[in-house]
Order: C-alpha cells, then structure tokens, then sequence
C-alpha cells in the first residue's frame, strides 16, 4: 500500500486531520491580517510586532518580476 493511500484511507495518528485537507480561513475581509503585519494598525495589545521585513512599499532592486524567466505573466 502507497503511503498516500495509508494516509487518505486508514488516517494517521501523526496528523488530527486523517489526510483530509484543511479548510482555509478567508481572509480578504480581515484588516487585521490586511495592515497588522505590516504597519501595527490596529495596535492589538499582547500581540507580536510587526514584521521588520517590510520594505515600505519599497521595491527591492532584486526582485521577481524583473527577474522572472521570459514569458512570465503576473
């Protein structure tokens, strides 16, 4: 038997989801995970700060697009 069907059909005691897929949370409405991250609105006390890699809206002057293999569409 393949490891994936050991994992889709018997489930794993490694994994609480048996193989099946997880949901995924929409979060397109959310501006917490729209600015949070970034910029700390809204402050949300006893919370992580946000990241330090934040370019402020910067380009990096390596970045994909201008270096994407030809025919590359975004």
């Amino acid at each position: 038997m393949a490891l994936l069907d050991k994992l889709t059909t018997a489930g794993s005691n490694l994994s609480n989801l048996n193989g099946s897929t997880a949901t995924v949370p929409n979060f397109a409405g959310s501006k917490l995970h729209d600015t949070y991250s970034i910029n700390n609105i809204p402050v949300v006390p006893g919370k992580p700060t946000p990241s330090l890699l934040d370019l402020q809206g910067e380009v990096p002057a390596n970045n994909y697009r201008d270096n994407a293999p030809e025919n590359s569409t975004f």
